[in-house]
């Protein structure tokens, strides 16, 4: 099959280029692109990894703290993996998620506004931390209906600089890109204004016109589903939400 391209089209000027040309702009690409994400993966694999030891050692320090008080209040920590991690106190989990993927941002995002990313476009490409909440009883029982809400996004680059996508103090706190660096005393802290934000929010009765209908399926097995949907209700939207 012949195909045939005007003089001036892209893929035609493509294909005239010289191969060994293509072939180093391939290299090139890989090695500043390819190479780049895998440092930031590399790098959001070793913060996440000491992020879960951190939560480990949060929960068993405040289980104590809080025995002498109530010692039906306890703090636990579970992980189903390198990607995973949960942090259970009082009727909140907070799940914490990394993804697998590296991200760069729209061109019109403020980072790419900065000195610091226009002196080297490629630290605008980072690794992310997710930090869900949940009720601890709709991951307990597994009331699939039930809703859980992402409260932060942990951007981090492949110089451990990092800034935080989030409300309130996750926001405001861990916005300075440019100049704030991730490690065990910042995550720490991203812990702690994530279980106060978590616990600030108290979870509030729905409105009874969203759940004044209800089938007999949703009665007869409620006692093992939970079927009656349940979500705290937060106050805000994230900039990409509509």
């Amino acid at each position: 099959m012949n195909v045939f391209l005007a003089e001036n089209h892209p893929i035609k000027g493509c294909y005239l280029q010289n191969p060994i040309k293509m072939e180093n702009e391939i290299i090139d690409l890989l090695k500043q692109k390819a190479c780049t994400k895998q440092a930031v993966y590399r790098k959001t694999q070793v913060v996440f990894s000491d992020l879960q030891k951190l939560l480990k050692a949060k929960a068993s320090s405040l289980t104590k703290k809080i025995a002498s008080k109530d010692k039906c209040v306890k703090v636990l920590y579970s992980s189903k993996g390198k990607f995973e991690a949960q942090l259970k106190f009082s009727g909140d989990t907070l799940l914490f998620h990394m993804h697998s993927n590296v991200f760069d941002f729209p061109s019109n995002h403020a980072i790419h506004k900065t000195k610091y990313v226009k002196e080297d476009k490629l630290r605008s490409f980072c690794g992310v931390i997710h930090i869900y909440n949940f009720l601890s009883d709709s991951l307990k029982y597994n009331r699939m209906n039930d809703e859980g809400y992402l409260i932060a996004r942990i951007f981090i680059n492949k110089d451990s600089h990092f800034f935080i996508e989030g409300d309130k103090q996750l926001g405001f706190l861990f916005k300075d890109f440019v100049n704030q660096k991730i490690n065990k005393k910042e995550l720490d802290k991203i812990i702690n204004s994530a279980m106060i934000y978590s616990l600030n929010f108290d979870l509030q009765t729905p409105n009874i016109n969203d759940v004044n209908v209800v089938s007999v399926h949703q009665i007869l097995e409620m006692n093992e589903n939970q079927k009656i949907r349940t979500a705290k209700r937060l106050g805000y939207k994230f900039s990409f939400e509509k």
